[in-house]
């Protein structure tokens, strides 16, 4: 059975920083596209970044230089690095997998972790 377990979320100031860890199980992930994804109170679920076992990772322009995903497939790992953060980015982060779908559309991941809160300060 698949498991996907995020740490590292917190309370930090505008301007900060935060690295985000998802830790999957169940199976070798080395060729599934993996992703973060956030949710805002009152807000759809978006997608964050996409990260294909060997391609280039796929951003969102919201994100786009300040944000970093790379995982360690050897050990089923995707870490999400988030500079230069905004209250904009003030969020539930999800990671999230899929076997078989490699777009930005969340409501097609099959798996999802718990989330972590993030919270960006003024």
């Amino acid at each position: 059975q698949v498991q996907l377990v995020e740490s590292g979320g917190g309370l930090v100031q505008a301007g900060g920083s935060l690295r985000l860890s998802c830790a999957a199980s169940g199976r070798s992930f080395s060729n599934a596209v993996m992703g973060w994804f956030r949710q805002a109170p009152g807000k759809e679920r978006e997608f964050v970044v996409i990260s294909w076992s060997r391609s280039t990772p796929y951003y969102a322009d919201s994100v786009k230089g300040r944000f970093t995903i790379s995982r360690n497939n050897a050990r089923n790992t995707v870490d999400l690095q988030m500079n230069s953060l905004k209250p904009d980015d003030t969020a539930v982060y999800y990671c999230a997998e899929d076997p078989y779908y490699s777009g930005t559309d969340w409501q097609k991941y099959a798996y999802w972790g718990q989330g972590t809160q993030v919270t960006v300060s003024s």
